[in-house]
């Protein structure tokens, strides 16, 4: 369990290159399923695997996704994790009767502990990550920076120590500057990364640093944010293009620092930055390798504006929000997405594959369209229940900037132009919205920031035009009847956890 699979299980047959590879993915007869609390992470992974199915908490689709398992909500302890959501549906009755009569399969998660994996052996399901103990260690901030730092890959300057009142932060960041940032180990960017600049910055956050043990001290620089997905195999470490990504825009997201989306379109950088960012990202991938890691993983750089230096932000040792993108461009349907090569890993067969090649192909602009995401949360201090909320689907922009819904639909390949975008439900009618609650995801052709790295006017109509056609009321014992009781008393935390 955790650990590719050597025992070729499935065939005895090596696959030669990527003809063979999709060929066995779409005569796979194992179950595979991606189990999390949405399925937005690898939507239309089911189109290149046969027998891939998802098990979710939330139906983004309202029963209209053919390959989707949602099973009834029943009673349970409040959710402070995805870790919470995947261990209550592989707990869920449902959920395991649907499984056995599939028979013995395949399991991949977005996020998982020790007692996942405990209730995945259970249901014959062989967890398709490395160990959740292996994973965790790597999610560790500090971890992160000294591995980068010892491969030769360059971090923010920064000193990492524990800190106990103000006057320990400024003896600790002396050569850092009065504009700092502070990160804790572990947790979501948008919710575990501080801007200090004086004290009254720090008695906002000291809570959240205070006995949260060995932090990271950074320099604040202005920086632009990129992303670059990879994925560690036996034969070496297969880089996805660089993407921007938006960050911390208030019409998005109530985190300063909170990531909110990405873009992925040729030239997004200098040819220089691209190679930095890729050689940098090879350099993670053996490091990884020699920790024992193999599979999907994720980098953030940060690009100093004053003087254009790339750095490494931090790491994610999983499939992330920005992976449906990256598994949807062109590089990636001309070829097969980079969740494939992950999957391959655990998959029972012997495989050949000239990595290099792989990685020129992926590196060259022409082989790269233009798509942006926007993650659109609620942003104001305010608590309701959802009335009226956009369904998923293809929706249009008209040419006065108004947006109204077109027709259902699950793939983003069937949005034509800019004036069309695919709406990915996640709160609904009857659900909380509060401060920094999930309301949907929107994926379009073309970009969605200025060569400043601002919003541009299309997406500021996107996120306007969607947001518009949701409406919530006050909580009552009337409309959130079918919530347990005391619910009301306990409403979700405010950006207790992020769902992507």
């Amino acid at each position: 369990m955790g650990h590719p699979n050597t025992d070729a299980t499935q065939s005895t047959q090596t696959l030669h290159g990527l003809s063979d590879i999709r060929r066995f993915f779409r005569r796979n007869e194992t179950p595979i399923y991606f189990i999390s609390a949405t399925n937005f992470n690898l939507l239309g992974a089911d189109e290149w695997v046969h027998h891939f199915k998802y098990i979710n908490y939330i139906d983004c689709f309202d029963g209209q996704h053919p390959n989707l398992f949602v099973p009834p909500e029943i009673a349970h302890k409040e959710f402070q994790s995805i870790e919470d959501i995947n261990n209550y549906l592989l707990e869920h009755k449902a959920v395991a009767d649907y499984v056995h009569s599939r028979g013995p399969g395949k399991a991949l998660f977005l996020m998982f502990d020790e007692t996942t994996e405990q209730l995945a052996r259970e249901l014959d399901l062989e967890v398709c990550l490395p160990p959740a103990s292996l994973r965790q260690h790597l999610d560790d901030k500090l971890v992160t920076t000294r591995i980068a730092e010892a491969a030769g890959i360059k971090c923010v300057p920064n000193v990492m120590g524990t800190v106990d009142s103000y006057e320990t932060l400024r003896r600790l960041s002396a050569d850092l500057g009065d504009e700092l940032v502070v990160q804790t180990a572990f947790g979501d960017s948008g919710h575990t990364t501080f801007m200090i600049s004086d004290e009254e910055d720090w008695a906002e956050h000291a809570d959240e640093i205070v006995g949260a043990g060995d932090v990271k001290i950074m320099k604040r620089i202005k920086p632009r944010g990129t992303a670059v997905e990879a994925c560690v195999t036996r034969h070496g470490t297969i880089v996805a293009p660089i993407m921007t990504e938006l960050v911390g825009f208030p019409e998005l997201t109530p985190y300063e620092g909170g990531w909110c989306g990405n873009e992925i379109f040729a030239n997004a950088f200098t040819p220089e930055l691209r190679d930095q960012a890729r050689d940098a990202t090879l350099a993670m991938g053996e490091c990884l390798k020699r920790e024992g890691y193999r599979g999907y993983f994720e980098l953030d750089f940060l690009i100093d504006r004053d003087t254009d230096e790339l750095y490494l932000g931090e790491m994610n040792p999983r499939i992330t929000g920005a992976s449906s993108i990256t598994n949807h461009a062109a590089f990636a349907l001309s070829d097969m997405p980079l969740f494939m090569f992950h999957l391959l890993e655990w998959m029972g067969v012997d495989y050949t594959l000239d990595v290099d090649e792989i990685n020129a192909r992926w590196a060259d602009p022409v082989n790269i369209d233009c798509w942006g995401q926007l993650v659109i949360k609620h942003t104001v201090d305010s608590v309701g229940v959802i009335t009226q909320a956009p369904p998923t689907g293809i929706w249009w922009m008209d040419g006065d900037g108004n947006v109204n819904f077109s027709r259902y639909d699950t793939h983003r390949y069937h949005v034509e132009s800019e004036a069309e975008a695919l709406f990915v439900r996640i709160a609904g009618i009857g659900d909380y919205w509060y401060e920094g609650a999930d309301l949907g995801i929107l994926v379009t052709r073309g970009r969605l920031m200025t060569d400043d790295f601002e919003l541009n006017e299309r997406a500021r109509a996107w996120i306007d035009g969607i947001t518009a056609h949701f409406r919530a009321s006050a909580p009552t014992a009337e409309n959130v009847g079918h919530l347990a009781p005391g619910a009301l008393q306990a409403h979700p935390a405010p950006g207790s956890f992020k769902l992507l």
